[in-house]
């Protein structure tokens, strides 16, 4: 036996112990890439350098035997530096994908690659359990997000991006719901004795909700309409998304054991507060939307008649929410000419409404080009063919009772025309002095954007009418209570409420964590977190270390050119063809409400056709992401992943000619234990290519016995299992 010293810790080991052996049985972390403790070391990375006393360079652990009274510091500063120089130069040859660019583009990090995998496979049941691990709303979203992913989607450098919004509908839609327990056989944890409240029950506050009862905590969520969904259930036509849909997506909140209360009024005229429900609960959430529709500030708008686009819709939903094909009986249009003022999906969502509702004719002013509009390109279109009418460049300055006795109303307009840019990036309205023109209405609905209601709140309000809060962590001025969504006017589409309300529920778990124990070690806490949490890592969470995150922004489709181009899957009935649509609306009957839209309806997605576009994924993510070393340990040395860039690097296709698995050259470090892992069978695996082109090998592939041990022994998810 011999004695050292390693990092101040006296250690006692048999003589011709390695320094990393020695390190690793007193736990004492060194880092490695190439070592496995079943293969004999060759120190291939260099990460497991260390200081010995007495000597001036580095050595490494691996491949050094601890001699008597040998004093070793794994952790000093030139130690660290060189680690992460070390990595970075490994990131060089590493240039694949951490996140794919769909899920990187998603605010609530769904894990669409991974979806889209078992889609294709047809496994549809655990494809809606990745989704649910996102969110709780798979189907409603599906059917209304304006599709950042899709926008950033890879495949569309070779043709069209993947259909992820059809794909990811017709997996929640095709997935019995009675099937819920064995896609998630525990909803939640061990109840923790903590409680939430949570004020709003829509997409910020139901999926908060949704994560909160996850981690085992009880919540209670109030709302102040008769139902669950806020936006979704209110502010969202039944056409785009049928309210049964979202009926059943809620009800599995129900069944997790989450309390509603609606017809609930807090704050404002009411005696219950925020304040007053943190007596009872250890943590308050405010999730109450936006739900007043902004003024224009124009003579006449206080007219009766003249409606906001957000109220309009709330009002077109019958009172007992049961058949929302059915007009609501107290809004009748038949006959009207109706203006709809704005460029938002609101604005658009109003419009083909007041169609569904009898009008006889109803068109969007709108001040900029129809290229400025901030309204979804699909429901522009669709609003076109069901004969919508668009004025551009006007803006209204005046309303008038009209003096005609078969009109109610004249909007005068002013003509516009476009100067410089905005602060938004688009083209700023600049009104034509002396161009007018007149427009004789019967309705006028104001669709210009929303705002808070904070009567009640004004202690958490700011000097705008939204709630404080910090845009990270969600805390408002008073302790324990925390502020979500539109309600703090960071968010502006569901999917980015959702983002909010799973974010939240991280921040409030670890909240109630550290309260219940102080002393509880911070990496233990938020290993527990993800534990609990079935998300991907949150890059803005304040105890996280921000992940390095490697993505191929750089790919050019000159990069893409072997890819064969394949059609994307989509609606092939043309619904909305203008000659197919046009007079459809002419008289109203209840189909007029069934869902339309158009490239989504899960009818027009056959199994084949799921599983066609599909396939037509590149597979851009690293499946092993959450167990890649390199990535760890680049956050933990805080190595630049872009530091040193290898223009010469070849740009290797994926090779699947060793099933069961493929190797990706582009993430492999060419470490060297998966052929080290092989030849303890076979030994089919081999460097080739040498001379800076090397890439890993099979020869002969049927020899393969597809023990999986190579795929098992890969540090960055260069080998993974045939799709």
């Amino acid at each position: 036996m011999i004695n050292l010293t390693i990092d101040n810790k006296p250690i006692q080991v048999c003589k011709g112990t390695t320094i990393l052996k020695a390190a690793l049985d007193a736990e004492i972390f060194i880092p490695s890439m190439c070592n496995e403790a079943r293969f004999p070391p060759h120190g291939s990375c260099g990460l497991c350098v260390v200081e010995i006393e007495g000597i001036n360079r580095l050595l490494r652990a691996c491949a050094t035997i601890a001699a008597q009274g040998m004093v070793v510091s794994t952790a000093s500063k030139r130690v660290t530096k060189a680690r992460a120089t070390l990595l970075e130069l490994q990131f060089s040859a590493h240039t694949g994908d951490c996140k794919a660019p769909c899920q990187l583009a998603c605010p609530a990090e769904t894990n669409c690659q991974e979806y889209i995998s078992l889609i294709k496979a047809g496994r549809l049941a655990e494809a809606r359990k990745i989704m649910l691990d996102a969110h709780p709303f798979p189907a409603s979203i599906a059917r209304v997000c304006p599709r950042p992913c899709e926008s950033k989607c890879r495949r569309g450098l070779v043709d069209e991006p993947i259909n992820i919004a059809g794909l990811k509908q017709y997996a929640a839609d095709a997935t019995p719901r009675t099937q819920t327990s064995n896609i998630m056989p525990t909803l939640h944890a061990e109840n923790t004795g903590k409680s939430i409240a949570i004020i709003g029950g829509g997409p910020a506050g139901l999926t908060a909700a949704y994560f909160l009862r996850r981690c085992g905590h009880r919540v209670t969520v109030y709302d102040r309409m008769p139902k669950m969904g806020g936006l979704l259930r209110y502010g969202i036509p039944e056409y785009r998304l049928p309210k049964a849909v979202l009926d059943t997506e809620i009800q599995l909140l129900t069944q997790m054991g989450i309390e509603f209360v609606n017809n609930s009024v807090i704050g404002e005229d009411s005696d219950i507060t925020p304040q007053s429900l943190k007596q009872n609960h250890n943590a308050v959430i405010i999730a109450i939307g936006a739900a007043n529709g902004l003024k224009m500030g124009i003579p006449g708008e206080d007219l009766p008649g003249i409606v906001s686009g957000i109220d309009f819709l709330r009002d077109a939903v019958p009172s007992t929410d049961t058949h929302l094909c059915t007009p609501p009986s107290h809004i009748s249009l038949t006959g009207q000419d109706i203006a709809v003022i704005g460029g938002s999906n609101t604005a658009i969502d109003a419009a083909r409404t007041a169609l569904r509702l009898g009008a006889k004719s109803v068109t969007i002013a709108y001040r900029r080009t129809k290229d400025e509009m901030p309204a979804d390109k699909t429901e522009i279109s669709e609003a076109e063919a069901e004969g919508v009418l668009f004025k551009y460049l006007v803006a209204p300055i005046a309303i008038t009772e009209s003096q005609k006795t078969y009109k109610t109303y004249k909007l005068r307009l002013q003509i516009m025309t476009l100067g410089e840019p905005d602060v938004s990036g688009r083209r700023s309205p600049t009104p034509l002095p002396g161009k007018e023109e007149n427009l004789n209405i019967d309705k006028i609905i104001v669709a210009i954007g929303q705002t808070v209601v904070t009567k009640g709140l004004e202690n958490l309000a700011n000097t705008r009418p939204i709630i404080e809060s910090d845009p990270i962590t969600f805390k408002t001025s008073q302790p324990g209570i925390y502020a979500i969504g539109d309600a703090t006017g960071q968010s502006a589409y569901a999917i980015e409420a959702i983002s909010h309300g799973k974010k939240a529920a991280a921040a409030i778990n670890e909240y109630l964590q550290e309260a219940a124990d102080s002393t509880t070690n911070t990496i233990q806490q938020n290993t527990q977190l993800h534990m609990q949490l079935p998300m991907q890592p949150l890059k803005l969470l304040p105890w996280e270390t921000l992940p390095k995150i490697l993505s191929k922004d750089h790919i050019q489709s000159t990069d893409l050119n072997h890819i064969p181009k394949a059609p994307r899957e989509e609606n092939k009935k043309a619904t909305h063809e203008k000659e197919a649509q046009k007079g459809f609306l002419s008289n109203f009957n209840e189909s007029n409400f069934n869902e339309t839209h158009q490239n989504l309806t899960h009818q027009n997605l056959t199994p084949t056709q799921a599983a066609n576009e599909a396939a037509r994924c590149l597979s851009c993510g690293c499946g092993d992401y959450h167990q890649c070393k390199l990535l760890h340990l680049a956050n933990k040395y805080d190595a630049n992943p872009n530091r040193f860039i290898n223009p010469k690097k070849p740009n290797h296709s994926i090779n699947s000619s060793t099933p069961p698995h493929t190797h990706n050259p582009s993430k492999c470090i060419l470490c060297g234990l998966c052929i080290k892992a092989c030849s303890e069978d076979r030994a089919i695996l081999t460097m080739a290519n040498r001379a800076g082109k090397t890439i890993v090998a099979a020869i002969p592939v049927e020899n393969c016995v597809k023990c999986d041990k190579c795929k098992e022994a890969c540090p960055t998810g260069a080998r993974v299992n045939t799709p």
